[in-house]
């Protein structure tokens, strides 16, 4: 799950050295707030994946098949699921908070599942 987080930070820096080059909206956009939990899931399937990969009976389960479970849950296809991420990625600050969002909801679920909820990070924007 670091991994994932930072790449999807290096390409957050990309974009923003590319500020001016937006790309147009497309037809269908998943809204912000379902790409957020689009996102939260990938993470998270993309944890379990790392989790059972060495399991003997899972030894063939292939990383797509999880990320496939997520744009099937939300009843997505991957080019638009695509298409979306592209065009929130070009637009870096908003893509931004939307990550924080993203980050601070994956640091709630940790805390909470390991009992540490007085320890929560919160990846908020200072006001």
């Amino acid at each position: 799950m670091k991994n994932a987080f930072l790449i999807l930070i290096i390409a957050v820096f990309a974009f923003s050295a590319c500020e001016n080059e937006i790309m147009p909206k497309p037809e269908h956009l998943i809204k912000e707030k379902k790409m957020i939990n689009m996102l939260v899931d990938v993470h998270l399937a993309e944890a379990a994946y790392n989790h059972i990969r060495y399991d003997s009976a899972m030894i063939n389960s292939r990383t797509e098949n999880f990320y496939y479970s997520v744009l099937d849950k939300y009843e997505v296809t991957d080019s638009l699921f695509e298409q979306s991420l592209v065009y929130y990625e070009s637009h870096p600050k908003n893509f931004e908070k939307m990550y924080r969002k993203v980050m601070s909801r994956l640091s709630e679920m940790e805390q909470e599942r390991s009992g540490r909820k007085e320890e929560l990070l919160k990846f908020e924007e200072e006001e």
